[in-house]
């Protein structure tokens, strides 16, 4: 496992691209078991494409781009459901970086 730098966070893609990588794959695959895949997709290619994870005061937490839910095009969903599965996906994503860099609590 890779020790975690905070410092060495700011320039994250080329520092710990892999993590990266394995942490929004991990978020990804675990709610695609849990909630409807075409939604789960939608979000991950057109929402979290352009997400940015950031590392601040001990935490994890993502970015998302400008006007997220205006984004979804790929499927109809109402904006109730798509704004509680956004949130649990990004609460997901920042639960895998804790993990992948080993920060757990």
């Amino acid at each position: 496992m890779t020790e975690f730098d905070p410092e060495k966070f700011e320039d994250k893609y080329a520092n710990y691209f892999p993590e990266l990588q394995k942490a929004y794959k991990n978020a990804f695959e675990r709610m695609n078991d849990t909630y409807d895949s075409e939604l789960v997709h939608a979000i991950d290619q057109q929402i979290l494409n352009e997400s940015e994870p950031f590392y601040e005061d001990g935490e994890f937490s993502v970015e998302l781009p400008e006007n997220p839910t205006d984004r979804l095009s790929a499927i109809i969903v109402d904006d109730e459901k798509l704004d509680a599965v956004l949130s649990e996906y990004i609460d997901e994503i920042e639960r895998e970086l804790r993990r992948v860099f080993d920060l757990d609590d």
